[in-house]
């Protein structure tokens, strides 16, 4: 009986040490915002993952911003990749080393044509990727311009919606007197300025054509086109359309500022309107579900003196998850990361994802009645946008798209020109194409 006793016992032991035993771990480097009000949703998402499967230990480190950038240029120098990871389709800081050094597999292959053909077309066109592969599969086709517009206060002070620059202009005395900005663009992340309302900037006075020819070494950066668009730039500031201060201010300040009425327009991308919606945890929102679609909207930016191309907005193919290329093909990692993705990608969590204001999916065919207005107002303005444009950090270099990141700033400031800016790029894109002989 003792003998029996101790087998079971040791029986016992064995099981969950085997089950144990069993588990892949993934090491999983995730991108989102702590303080929106998506984050609930998000981390409810992960949770069920985990719940869900129990033979994969999740090892989950969240980043977001510059850091999460910072984090996975460290990991790619040291050799250590993670399993899955958040990333880019396009040129924007770590993942272009990750396109540039083959890091991420072909998701094709993977995830296989069945479940891949109920995504929309641009999500699946590797065009938009700078590797030329499905390294990622897009969450969304991003709108990375959105004038996000208080029209209740703009109405109560009897000011009319913009339809050019000339009437941004003149509302900010009307607008100053009563303590509000005009435009508030929080850029001290340097890189909102370049993606959300630059690249709009270039994109209607130059063309995607004219950023094809720079990036050849056919025309310059110091060419007066480009000066041009820089000098825009700056007339936002000394038209006092823009606030410098403002400019310097954390990218996570943005909403709560516009949420409070401290501006009139707020323009980051189509991804923020889920800042502003109802977080589940403490069920209040920033701007109440109510007051959404009365009080508030979504515009483009106004005509722009001199613009070759009226109504161009930014936008790219979105962001999304990669798999490293260095997990052996059929092993359980690789297995153990296409079920992760495949659940990320599944109709239910890409309806939870939309609900919570996270971003509008790429799947097709998604219906939900628990979306707030906010989240049903964003396809409408896709809907109103009749062409787009480049986000310049999706195509050029990193060198070159960060001098500019720094330079949108020091011009807004006043430390630099537009000429000084416009050679400093020149410079950065002089190094890329002598690299490229």
């Amino acid at each position: 009986m003792k003998k029996l006793f101790f087998f079971a016992l040791a029986l016992a032991l064995f099981v969950p040490i085997a089950a144990s035993a069993q588990q892949t771990t993934l090491n999983f480097l995730w991108y989102t915002d702590a303080t929106q009000a998506t984050y609930a949703t998000d981390q409810a998402i992960w949770a069920k993952f985990k719940a869900d499967n129990p033979d994969i230990n999740l090892n989950q480190e969240i980043l977001f911003s510059q850091a999460y950038h910072q984090k996975l240029s460290a990991y790619i120098a040291a050799g250590q990749i993670p399993d899955v990871f958040y990333l880019w389709p396009s040129r924007r800081d770590s993942s272009a080393l990750i396109h540039d050094q083959k890091l991420a597999k072909d998701l094709k292959p993977l995830l296989g044509a069945d479940f891949l053909k109920d995504f929309v077309a641009p999500a699946l066109d590797v065009n938009q990727q700078s590797s030329k592969q499905l390294s990622e599969l897009p969450q969304s086709f991003t709108y990375t311009s959105v004038m996000y517009t208080n029209t209740k206060l703009l109405s109560d002070l009897g000011i009319a919606l913009p339809k050019t620059y000339a009437d941004l202009k003149a509302m900010v005395i009307k607008l100053k007197v009563k303590n509000i900005q005009t435009v508030l663009l929080p850029d001290g992340d340097q890189w909102p300025a370049q993606s959300c309302l630059f690249s709009l900037i270039s994109g209607r006075l130059l063309g995607d054509s004219w950023i094809d020819q720079v990036i050849a070494g056919k025309v310059k950066f110091t060419d007066a086109g480009f000066v041009n668009a820089l000098k825009f730039w700056q007339t936002m500031f000394t038209d006092g359309v823009i606030s410098w201060t403002n400019i310097q201010e954390p990218y996570g300040d943005g909403p709560g500022l516009f949420a409070g009425g401290k501006a009139a327009f707020f323009i980051d991308g189509d991804w923020r309107q889920g800042a502003f919606l109802t977080d589940p945890s403490t069920g209040k929102a920033l701007i109440d579900p109510a007051k959404q679609p009365t009080d508030f909207a979504f515009l483009a930016f106004p005509a722009i003196p001199g613009e070759k191309n009226p109504g161009v907005v930014s936008a790219i193919a979105g962001v999304g998850l990669g798999i490293s290329a260095a997990l052996p093909a059929g092993s359980d990692k690789e297995k153990a990361a296409v079920r992760l993705l495949k659940y990320y990608y599944s109709p239910e969590v890409m309806t939870l994802n939309w609900e919570s204001g996270a971003f509008t999916p790429s799947r097709k065919g998604l219906t939900s009645d628990k979306l707030e207005p906010f989240s049903t107002m964003m396809p409408k303005y896709y809907a109103s946008i009749a062409k787009t444009s480049y986000v310049l950090d999706g195509v050029l270099e990193p060198e070159v798209f960060n001098t500019l990141n720094a330079g949108l700033q020091s011009i807004g400031i006043g430390a630099k020109t537009p000429a000084q800016v416009a050679a400093e790029m020149q410079k950065a894109q002089d190094t890329v194409l002598a690299k490229k002989k």
